[in-house]
């Protein structure tokens, strides 16, 4: 964390730590002679900052960041965007990305709002659970991201952006999070992928109370067969979290093929109607621990709803706001 290690020409990679299990972010600062563009920011904590402030004085050699390019709304891509905007830096990010920033940072909750409790109770959370949510004050996005201001610069699929030298075509998926930026170089095989492009773990794929009929799963498995007539074996992903990586083709035929499969051991596991809190086994092969349960739980709704709304397994409602899934 501080340093920073040159993975091609004018392009620096460092990582900045998370309070999760996942514990870093990539962040990627591309010299652009006069200052940098950073290309993601880390999450908005004290310890962010620290972090940030050291890469700024020491391996970026003090030299101003005039752009940050945020790939998608997630506050540990796009948490200290405020902060950088503040001493003077221009945002730049997909427009969903940034009202749904803006959006939930403005939304403080004390405690859960009855539609949260609702969803939750939709997805077969156990009532241990459900209790200990609605006596606690939940996860705010304003915890951990700078204030963002009033306005940025939009970018969307198909827009070609000159950063360092380079020209980058954007290109949009979707499924982890809505309108997801990915730069494709134009000028070498290097490709800055966010979360939608990841080495050696799979995105959480979730449904949360903001939308809760989304089908995330169809959005990614369109984004990832969306972009396999455009990746090479000679691709250089730089991803948001985890190693640079070759081998984009069978990346995502991989990525694919992880959801699929899922879907697949879902299904047959619903012989036994089950509703999405009971489904963990089947769609991520291993036991859940209680701080995995929430991702957990919002990623096999999401599942559970996918096999739903493609017709292939029925669902009904509880007495108790529960959806139950099962085999047709």
């Amino acid at each position: 964390f501080g340093e920073a290690a040159e993975v091609a020409e004018g392009v620096l990679w460092l990582r900045l730590p998370l309070p999760m299990a996942l514990d870093h972010v990539n962040v990627f600062a591309l010299d652009d002679g006069d200052g940098w563009t950073l290309i993601d920011t880390g999450i908005g904590t004290k310890r962010g900052r620290e972090v940030m402030e050291a890469a700024l004085a020491g391996p970026l050699a003090g030299k101003p960041v005039r752009r940050v390019l945020v790939t998608h709304h997630h506050p540990d891509h796009i948490g200290l965007a405020g902060w950088f905007m503040a001493q003077g830096a221009e945002l730049l990010t997909t427009r969903t990305a940034y009202l749904m920033a803006r959006m939930l940072a403005l939304d403080v909750q004390d405690r859960p709002v009855d539609e949260a409790m609702a969803f939750y109770r939709s997805a077969g959370a156990s009532a241990q659970v459900l209790k200990k949510r609605a006596e606690e004050r939940p996860f705010n996005f304003a915890d951990v991201i700078a204030p963002l201001p009033l306005g940025f610069t939009r970018i969307g699929h198909g827009e070609t952006l000159t950063i360092s030298g380079r020209r980058w075509d954007v290109r949009v998926g979707h499924g982890h999070a809505p309108e997801h930026a990915t730069l494709w170089s134009r000028d070498d095989d290097l490709i800055l992928g966010g979360d939608q492009l990841l080495p050696s773990i799979s995105p959480n794929l979730g449904v949360y109370p903001t939308e809760p009929e989304a089908d995330p799963v169809a959005d990614w498995l369109a984004a990832c067969r969306g972009f396999q007539p455009l990746a090479r074996e000679t691709h250089y992903v730089l991803p948001g979290h985890k190693l640079p990586f070759y081998g984009l083709p069978t990346r995502l035929e991989q990525l694919i093929e992880n959801h699929v499969s899922a879907l697949d051991r879902l299904e047959a596991a619903l012989a036994t109607p089950a509703v999405a809190g009971e489904t963990f086994l089947p769609i991520f092969k291993r036991p859940i621990r209680t701080a995995e349960y929430g991702l957990a739980l919002v990623e096999a709704f999401a599942h559970c709803q996918h096999l739903w709304k493609t017709g292939r397994v029925s669902r009904s409602q509880r007495a108790d706001g529960a959806f139950v899934y099962a085999q047709l």
